[in-house]
């Protein structure tokens, strides 16, 4: 087993806690990596950042599961799953964001490697107006007659009598 994602960053070796199993959190780092491929450092830190908000997403599940099954008071135990829920959120938008910023990142670098095309020659410059094609069937909508003549601003205009 490789432990890459254990041993790559330095938020990584505190990630893992005593009953967490490390050949899991390889496995979600792996199936990540065949997913996203990152080519640089940076397209790594967003999948390290996915990764992480993933597995603590697992974790969080598996607290509020001890929780409802710690029968505790009431509003103890509401009050632990409020602060999980928070958390949650806050997991779950970091997980989002990295990925939308690694797929930013993967369509630049895609963008950069495609070969631009060559220049076209110089086409003869389009007409300045074009006549309407026949049987062109007139616009859905219809002015009034009444507002041919309406000026864009009615207020009255005020003399300056400076």
């Amino acid at each position: 087993m490789r432990f890459n994602a254990l041993t790559w960053s330095l938020r990584a070796r505190s990630l893992m806690l005593a009953g967490d199993d490390p050949a899991e959190y390889q496995q979600l780092w792996d199936n990540l990596e065949a997913e996203w491929q990152p080519q640089t450092h940076s397209e790594r830190h967003y999948m390290e950042q996915m990764c992480e908000s993933q597995w603590l997403l697992t974790r969080m599940a598996c607290s509020e599961r001890r929780v409802h099954d710690a029968n505790m008071k009431l509003a103890e135990e509401f009050a632990l799953l409020d602060r999980i829920s928070l958390q949650r959120v806050r997991l779950e938008r970091s997980f989002t964001t990295a990925k939308r910023e690694l797929e930013r990142l993967q369509l630049k670098r895609q963008a950069r490697s495609q070969p631009r095309p060559a220049p076209a020659a110089k086409a003869a410059p389009a007409p300045v107006h074009q006549p309407a094609a026949p049987n062109v069937p007139p616009p859905a909508y219809v002015m009034s007659e009444s507002a041919g003549d309406q000026p864009a601003f009615c207020a009255t205009v005020t003399p300056d009598t400076r």
